[in-house]
């Protein structure tokens, strides 16, 4: 086995970070929650988000923190960037962009702080602003803050303060069930434009987006192509998930197939095709309309017991 090489220093390890952070590339914005809730899926998945971010050769910028889903996240990119660069110690800095009331909050003496590049913003809609400078924005489970952050991002697109770019909502465990149900009623409702939100229920789905992203999208200058693209990113994605699954393709020969196809495919090929993406699309849908049945019976179950329990409180009186 080959001997690891060791980094000379921490200052020169500091240094390569910042250097290959400045290059052009995809950046990535993750927002998650500073607390790592009760079930320990959320925080492991969203360590692996955070090790997919250095796979994938994107950037992350996050809001900063060193607990929670956050600092999973920024674990998972430090030690997949130790990884990739051969080092034995993994002391270097995630961009992480904060106030400096917020930055009081943590303990100075934190080890995994000390390890990431602050960029301090005067305001906290200064950060929110530098934080969607990133290319593409993924939301993981997380709290009010979250929800905040969430909110604030689809306000500022649909009122165009904001160059319109691609959501993944990471939908780990069934997390956005209601929020996307209840987003969805809002804009048939006529409340709000409808946002295509890219659902991944698991990390392959995950790493299937990514890619999608990196090679099929990229980036565009005018918010309508982005827009455009997302929603043909939503519609496509089941088909390359199933693709990737059944014939162990890498997504970048299964994209070559359906370019292949749409440009200089017969009519039958191309029907076909068609027929393929829309199958898949409908068999997500489905699963996924399953999956939220079986959590609202779950849901109706603690709603007759709560009620239950409110009746007998209420015959004590």
């Amino acid at each position: 086995m080959a001997e690891k090489k060791g980094c000379n220093s921490d200052k020169e390890l500091l240094s390569a970070f910042i250097k290959e952070n400045k290059k052009d590339g995809i950046r990535v914005f993750v927002a998650g929650g500073s607390r790592g809730g009760h079930n320990p899926m959320y925080v492991q998945e969203t360590y692996n988000l955070g090790k997919k971010i250095v796979e994938m050769g994107f950037k992350l910028d996050f809001g900063l923190s060193n607990s929670g889903i956050m600092g999973a996240v920024a674990r998972g990119v430090m030690d997949a960037w130790n990884e990739k660069q051969n080092c034995v110690t993994p002391e270097f800095p995630i961009q992480g962009i904060t106030t400096e009331e917020y930055y009081k909050l943590y303990d100075s003496e934190d080890t995994m702080l000390k390890r990431i590049n602050v960029i301090f913003a005067k305001t906290l809609e200064e950060r929110k602003q530098r934080l969607l400078n990133a290319d593409f924005v993924v939301f993981t489970p997380g709290g009010v803050g979250t929800l905040d952050e969430l909110a604030y991002d689809c306000v500022a697109m649909q009122d165009g303060l904001l160059q319109k770019k691609p959501f993944i909502l990471y939908n780990i465990g069934g997390f956005f069930h209601h929020l996307l149900e209840f987003l969805k009623s809002i804009a048939n409702k006529g409340f709000s434009d409808p946002i295509p939100f890219v659902v991944v229920d698991n990390d392959f789905e995950l790493e299937v987006a990514f890619s999608l992203l990196k090679l099929k999208y990229g980036k565009c200058d005018c918010s309508n192509d982005v827009y455009d693209n997302a929603r043909e990113l939503v519609y496509e994605l089941p088909y390359f998930i199933k693709r990737r699954q059944e014939s162990k393709l890498e997504v970048v020969d299964i994209i070559r197939d359906v370019c292949a196809i749409k440009a200089f495919g017969s009519d039958e090929e191309k029907a076909a095709l068609s027929s393929d993406i829309e199958t898949a699309y409908l068999e997500k849908e489905i699963e996924r309309m399953y999956d939220r049945l079986a959590k609202a019976g779950r849901d109706t179950s603690v709603v007759s017991y709560k009620l239950s329990r409110l009746k007998n409180r209420k015959r004590k009186l």
